[in-house]
């Protein structure tokens, strides 16, 4: 038998012998533990609910906060390319004939301003409380009430099909490259985010444009759910107008092999 510290000895109390007992050492370390957790969370809430603090910053803030940066980049973007433009002009030894090749492509680019007459569409939610306004129609879903990537597509589509000589949805210009999205009952274009009403404002002759979207088979279905369950449709003739330039990259980016 071993003869150590830790055993007990004949004619130890047993209070002696439970105070070595490695359960109660293994309490103690559990509490001081529980203690120093307890610390640390009060030190990190300051006072304040750390589950339910409005000061912590929501999803949808940050997606809010990186829309607007974007929007300030591309302000910037285009500042600094007019900058270079004016600088480009000074003397570049071009002819007259090469500046206006330019010219021309510059403008079916949609990188500079566009003058004409123009036609603006606006499309909104229905009311959250809208019902059936026609008999045979079933009661509205959440999903009959709000606008869809479809629905913008359709208008957006229509008005090139009518002769748009360019188009601005909200406040950015469409290029070639730009992709009308939706997520949810938002729209994305070009790294910022917009809510409903959704303005799209396109110049090119009047009549043209609205004839296009009147025979537009999306959007005749569209105005079913107009007339039925609400959602917001608006056509106006806006005179003459200027649409801004482009003014985000023009970079194309795309997925390369791995080596």
């Amino acid at each position: 038998m071993s003869n150590s510290a830790d055993s007990p000895q004949p004619g130890s109390s047993p209070a002696t012998i439970r105070r070595f007992r490695p359960v109660r050492v293994l309490t103690v370390a559990v509490f001081a533990l529980a203690g120093l957790i307890f610390f640390t969370s009060f030190n990190t809430a300051k006072g304040t609910n750390i589950r339910t603090d409005a000061s912590l910053l929501k999803l949808s803030d940050l997606i809010q906060e990186r829309s607007h940066k974007n929007g300030q980049l591309d302000e910037s973007n285009g500042s600094l390319r007019e900058d270079v433009e004016a600088l480009a002009e000074r003397d570049n030894g071009s002819t007259e004939a090469e500046e206006a090749r330019l010219a021309a492509l510059e403008e079916n680019a949609g990188t500079q301003k566009l003058k004409g007459k123009a036609v603006t569409v606006t499309l909104d939610d229905a009311p959250p409380n809208a019902t059936a306004k026609l008999p045979g129609y079933p009661e509205p879903q959440p999903d009959y009430l709000v606008i869809h990537q479809q629905d913008l597509q359709a208008v957006v589509n229509s008005l090139w099909k009518g002769g748009a000589k360019g188009i601005k949805v909200m406040d950015q210009r469409l290029i070639s490259t730009s992709a009308v999205r939706c997520v949810g009952n938002t729209l994305i274009l070009q790294g910022r985010v917009y809510s409903p009403p959704y303005k799209i404002q396109a110049v090119g002759d009047p009549e043209k444009l609205q004839k296009a979207l009147s025979a537009s088979p999306a959007i005749q279905n569209y105005m079913v759910y107009v007339n039925v369950y609400g959602l917001g449709w608006k056509v106006e003739e806006d005179g003459t107008v200027t649409l801004p330039g482009y003014s985000g990259t023009v970079d194309l980016h795309y997925a390369k092999p791995v080596e």
